[in-house]
């Protein structure tokens, strides 16, 4: 794959260029930008993986003020580590975190590994992960290939190969290592990435002021909106989830969620989940069917209003109903008896905190 012949006359000239409106109009601050501490440069890599750098801005620095060394992350304990990434969503992230912080304290001393396969190797770190660390922490010669970059290379270079598919990945990972600066890799992937946050975004870009405006094969053709190309659809699976919220002298139960399923790790009250919409009779007779409710023996205090959370594959809804019950009834072992004043210790979706931070106000 060469670029030269194209719209540029060397591989060089992309590199130029992108470095030249770095030094002189790239404004983007972040806290991690320029660090060199290749466990920070991990933490920030992971908190935004599937987040807004808005969003996780904050979290980075809570983790950095309560675990400053990798050290520190490993010794903490899960539940810890959990309330701390509460409403960041994504938690696989979150365990996939604590793995290799443990990992990299008993394994390598401490000391972060410092070879691009070995970074790569750690659980949670993908090539663009290991290319990001490589690169910032070690500037070690390899190119990153986020959304960012797929969507910049994709219109100045008028690449319609999606973006999604295994041939385009393959096409624009090669493209990417052929356009590194090599000599100043961290420095050339911290600038595309701004360039594609900033000026080449996914909506309103700003191509009058764009510094590839005269090459740009997208804006010269006016395929700006099309480019990139994703083939595939995001199929959205839809889930009710009736929640209730026994209450039993002053106590409720909780219980963590274990299973392969979303929420891995965080706390839930007792499920009834159904596969369409149900009334809160049915709910109660399912209840008491699994025996999470004995009957007469219980008081339904209040049935919410419709919760929901959009998560990336599924759409989750569903209602909580508040339960006085009279007799405590026999849960399976899972199952634990909170104060209603330390449950704000315990790690809960996001779906489940709205109804929490609701039912406190009111």
């Amino acid at each position: 794959m060469s670029v030269t012949n194209s719209v540029f006359k060397t591989t060089k000239d992309f590199a130029f260029i992108l470095l030249e409106w770095n030094l002189k109009d790239n404004k983007r601050e972040m806290p991690w930008k320029g660090e060199k501490d290749p466990y920070k440069i991990w933490l920030s890599e992971i908190i935004l993986q599937q987040t807004r750098v808005e969003q996780g801005l904050e979290y980075y620095k809570k983790f950095i003020k309560n675990f400053p060394t990798i050290e520190k992350l490993a010794k903490a304990t899960d539940e810890k580590v959990m309330k701390l990434w509460e409403g960041l969503g994504y938690y696989s992230r979150c365990r996939n975190l604590l793995t290799t912080a443990r990992f990299v304290t008993n394994e390598f001393t401490g000391k972060f590994p410092a070879t691009y396969d070995d970074i790569k190797a750690l659980k949670g770190v993908g090539s663009y992960t290991a290319a990001a660390i490589s690169s910032f922490a070690y500037n070690l010669p390899y190119a990153v290939v986020d959304g960012n970059v797929f969507r910049v290379l994709a219109r100045v270079f008028g690449i319609e190969k999606p973006i999604d598919s295994t041939e385009g990945k393959k096409y624009f990972s090669a493209l990417a290592e052929e356009l590194l600066d090599k000599k100043n890799p961290g420095q050339y992937n911290q600038a595309i990435m701004d360039f594609g946050a900033t000026i080449c975004k996914p909506v309103a870009p700003l191509c009058t002021t764009c510094v590839f405006k005269n090459k740009c094969v997208a804006l010269l053709n006016s395929s700006i909106n099309v480019l990139p190309v994703k083939e595939k659809k995001i199929v959205i699976k839809k889930r009710w989830l009736y929640y209730l919220v026994l209450e039993f002298k002053g106590k409720t139960a909780i219980r963590q969620r274990v299973g392969k399923d979303i929420w891995q790790g965080l706390f839930e009250f007792p499920l009834i989940e159904a596969e369409a919409e149900i009334t809160a009779a049915a709910i109660i007779k399912k209840a008491q069917k699994q025996k999470i409710i004995l009957k007469d023996k219980h008081e339904i205090l209040v049935t919410s209003n419709l919760y929901k959370q959009q998560l990336s594959h599924q759409l989750i809804k569903g209602k909580f109903i508040k339960i006085i019950v009279d007799e405590k009834p026999i849960l399976d072992s899972s199952f634990k008896w909170i104060a209603a004043n330390k449950l704000k210790v315990y790690a809960f979706p996001q779906f489940i905190n709205q109804y929490l931070n609701h039912s406190t106000k009111a």
